[in-house]
């Protein structure tokens, strides 16, 4: 897959358009449904269970996994036509409505924990005011850019009082590990790695300074034109979530065993994690909202954004 950066701020005009391939396959009977995961989450344990290839194997369709290390070219892919469905942080989705992607939410889930900023451990910086003139890391357009700017507003600081330092979640480990950038902005398992494995020091979690959600998107045409199987993922991936919730070693093992994240990483990750799945509700249309024009004010999408314009109404039967 190209990597692209689907998220440049020069995203004005820039309309989605989908293939004649993309557009016949959408029309087309499904025989296959092609998922874009991370690294984490309820996605690795349905995969591992193998739920939703249970499913629709009575239906003869088949189930790709397609993996992704961040939210930006997973909804890309996911615009194009490349992925039916995925999960991603809040901050991906923002950017992608912005350069009129094709694509709908089709469920939330809140996160508690499990994302924030590191620094090394003997750094200096002991404050969020500390980040002012600081190289700080990150992987632009996604949840972890959140957390920064609403890390910065919470001590007064600006965008320009740091340096960013745009890096994808592997560049930016080794990046951490040799003091290239003096803090990092990460979710896990990432953050997880950073604190076990790189003598990373947590300076804040995302929880502390703003409401944070994760998402699960689709291809606006696969939603539409097979709503029943777009239902029928979400109550599997669900039925994962749920089982999740009360596993949380076995949650640990699973991950580890998929994605080759250490044991003892992966099971920090799981045992802080939120796994629970359901409706794009009001309360998180807000705090979404409130994103967008977070990043609007500040510039970094061209354009404002009504965040319920892009919610699936069709997730009840």
């Amino acid at each position: 897959m190209k990597r692209r950066e689907f998220l440049g701020l020069s995203v004005a005009g820039a309309v989605v358009a989908l293939s004649p391939r993309a557009r016949a396959r959408a029309q087309a009977p499904v025989k296959e449904i092609r998922i874009g995961y991370q690294k984490t989450g309820v996605l690795v344990i349905a995969r591992q269970q193998a739920i939703l290839e249970k499913h629709f194997a009575t239906k003869q369709i088949s189930v790709k996994w397609i993996e992704f290390t961040s939210g930006p070219p997973l909804l890309e892919a996911m615009s194009t036509g490349s992925v039916d469905l995925g999960a991603v942080g809040d901050t991906p989705p923002i950017f992608a409505q912005a350069a009129n992607a094709n694509i709908v939410y089709v469920a939330g889930s809140p996160i508690t924990n499990g994302q924030g900023i590191l620094v090394p451990a003997n750094s200096t910086i002991r404050s969020i005011a500390d980040l002012k003139g600081k190289r700080i890391g990150f992987a632009k357009g996604t949840s972890a850019h959140n957390v920064l700017i609403a890390t910065l507003e919470k001590a007064g600081l600006t965008y320009a009082d740091i340096t960013p330092v745009y890096l994808s979640p592997p560049d930016a480990g080794p990046a951490f590990a040799n003091g290239s950038i003096e803090a990092w902005a990460i979710w896990d398992p990432y953050f997880a790695i950073g604190e076990k494995k790189q003598n990373g020091r947590i300076l804040i979690n995302a929880y502390e300074v703003a409401k944070t959600n994760s998402f699960y998107l689709a291809n606006r045409d696969f939603a539409n034109t097979n709503i029943q199987h777009t239902r029928d993922i979400i109550a599997g991936l669900a039925e994962a979530a749920r089982w999740a919730e009360g596993n949380r070693d076995a949650v640990a093992t699973a991950l580890a065993a998929v994605t080759g994240v250490p044991l003892d990483v992966q099971t920090v990750a799981a045992n802080r994690a939120s796994f629970a799945i359901g409706p794009v509700t009001e309360p998180i249309i807000e705090t979404q909202q409130a994103v967008a024009d977070r990043f609007f004010k500040l510039g970094l999408i061209p354009k404002p954004i009504v965040v319920r314009d892009i919610v699936w109404r069709n997730t009840q039967t």
